[in-house]
């Protein structure tokens, strides 16, 4: 047991886990399990001839998984070799040892499997929460990172968007369980069209094969003991790296990136304001700017095309590797 593991974690985790569905594996991908003190992460990759591929990797935001990644990948392979991580708690991930689902917290997982690895220097990706979380991993280990691509990253904002409101009030102590109990009768299939409503620019672009693995990844999310309190607990995470400031404030370590950057924006983004693609543009020293007036909140789901020729020119500026 590590030194910050809670008492009992392992055996709760054990007890609960043949109960609860598989994790959805794509055609051509593979999903496999990495073991660290205190930690155990869910990587997916798309095995393939990685003769002369820098490695990439790719972070989820709030409430995804690696999953999120599995539009965009495909697309990519033959210029990288690709892995998308499920952060602590989420997608097939368990918890953290010592429950610590702060933009740091996540920074240090995805730092502690690039040195495991020894794949750094990696093209990294991230949307939303895994932007905040890719920013801090450029900014305290530069040596890990050739090229940063952010989608819609969670950086502070002084005016958070009303409609990302309820995002927020999950950071509120004791509003997730009660959430819980008042949605207790809610379906799946409800719940997913409400989160597609909500990061879509145009949900009818979902087609009907990929709501249905939406709802049946919601209703394996539901089987989770810990789905609301890695919610809550990564919400107020958020929260807490918007009021931060100092050297350790995102904006301030945005300026401290010094990898390439692909910044991405959705016009239709109700988490993340439009408005913020400027600020973005002026905080990271060597940044590229892609719009996409119709996109929401994770246009590598939505546009992964336009977001794969985006990260390809990037390669380009960076002669190709």
């Amino acid at each position: 047991m590590s030194s910050t593991e809670l008492p009992g974690a392992q055996a709760v985790a054990a007890a609960v886990a043949p109960t609860v569905s598989a994790v959805r594996v794509a055609e051509g991908e593979r999903l496999r399990s990495v073991a660290l003190p205190g930690l155990t992460l869910a990587v997916r990759s798309r095995p393939v001839d990685r003769t002369g591929r820098p490695p990439a990797l790719f972070v989820h935001g709030l409430g995804g998984s690696s999953q999120n990644w599995s539009a965009l990948m495909p697309l990519l392979a033959d210029v990288v070799d690709p892995e998308a991580v499920d952060l602590p708690g989420f997608g097939d991930s368990p918890p953290p040892d010592d429950g610590n689902y702060s933009v740091t917290g996540h920074a240090r997982a995805v730092i502690r499997l690039l040195d495991s690895g020894e794949r750094g220097p990696v093209h990294l990706f991230g949307n939303s929460l895994g932007g905040a979380v890719a920013t801090r991993v450029a900014a305290v280990r530069p040596d890990l990172v050739r090229t940063l691509t952010l989608i819609s990253p969670a950086l502070p904002e002084w005016r958070v968007q009303r409609s990302a409101a309820p995002t927020a009030l999950l950071a509120v102590p004791g509003v997730a369980p009660l959430f819980a109990r008042l949605t207790k009768d809610w379906t799946a299939e409800q719940r997913t069209r409400g989160v597609m409503a909500l990061c879509y620019g145009d949900p009818a672009r979902v087609s009907d094969e990929g709501f249905r693995n939406a709802v049946a990844e919601m209703e394996r999310r539901l089987e989770l003991p810990y789905f609301w309190d890695a919610m809550a607990r990564s919400a107020r995470g958020i929260v807490d790296a918007y009021t931060l400031g100092g050297q350790h404030g995102l904006w301030r370590q945005a300026e401290r990136v010094l990898a390439p950057t692909q910044l991405v924006y959705g016009g239709r983004d109700q988490l993340v304001s439009y408005r913020m693609a400027r600020r973005a543009s002026a905080a990271f020293r060597d940044a590229r700017l892609l719009t996409l007036p119709d996109a929401g909140h994770v246009a590598m789901m939505e546009y992964p095309e336009a977001v794969a020729q985006a990260f390809r020119e990037l390669l380009d500026d960076c002669g190709g590797s």
